[in-house]
C-alpha cells in the first residue's frame, strides 16, 4: 500500500513492545517484529529483517533485550542462523553462563 518503510525508532519501539508483552522467559521471533510493521505479505516484512536484526543487536549491547539462539544467550555481535528475541534475563543460558 505505502511504500513508506519504519524507521528505525519504529522498529525499536516495536521491538521492546513485544518482548516486553511477551514477557519473562518467552521469546519473540524477529520475524513477529517485521510483520507488525510491514505486514503480512512477506514483501513488505522482507525487507525489513536486516534492520530489525541490526537494531536487535544494539538494544542487545543496551542490555534492553537479550539474543537467543537454541534458548540461551549469544553474543550480540557473533551469532548466525534462526535467533529469537526476549527480555534481558530470560531463557536457559541468560547471563549466568554468558
Amino acid at each position: 500500500m505505502t511504500d513508506a518503510r519504519p524507521d528505525d525508532d519504529a522498529i525499536e519501539t516495536t521491538m521492546l513492545r513485544l518482548v516486553t508483552e511477551r514477557g519473562a522467559d518467552k521469546t519473540v521471533c524477529p520475524t513477529e517484529v517485521a510483520r507488525a510493521l510491514g505486514g503480512p505479505h512477506p514483501d513488505g516484512w522482507g525487507p525489513l529483517m536486516q534492520p530489525v536484526r541490526r537494531i536487535a543487536v544494539r538494544l542487545a549491547h543496551a542490555g534492553r533485550i537479550a539474543i537467543l539462539r537454541k534458548g540461551k544467550a549469544v553474543d550480540p555481535d557473533d551469532f548466525r542462523g534462526v535467533y529469537r528475541l526476549s527480555l534481558p534475563g530470560s531463557g536457559a543460558g541468560s547471563q549466568s553462563s554468558v
